[in-house]
């Protein structure tokens, strides 16, 4: 699981695609859990929040962008 710190590291559509592919495997935790077969259900915890927080990371992303470009815009006023 990544860590917030990972995370910024990536770009933004890398930060979606791992999002896309942990609520991936969340889908298959959550069959097997009702189908008594996954071992902790502890990670079906973990997975949500790593899916928060790659959504938080992007929209932290999104939001530096939008000031900087704020900022530019500005600056040629």
């Amino acid at each position: 699981m990544a860590t917030a710190k990972e995370l910024r590291e990536l770009k933004p559509e890398e930060i979606e695609g791992r999002a896309q592919e942990i609520k991936r495997s969340l889908f298959d935790m959550k069959s097997k859990h009702n189908t008594g077969v996954l071992d902790s259900t502890a990670d079906l915890g973990k997975a949500r929040k790593d899916v928060a927080r790659c959504h938080t990371v992007k929209r932290e992303k999104e939001l530096e962008a939008a000031r900087a470009a704020k900022a530019a815009k500005q600056g040629k006023e």
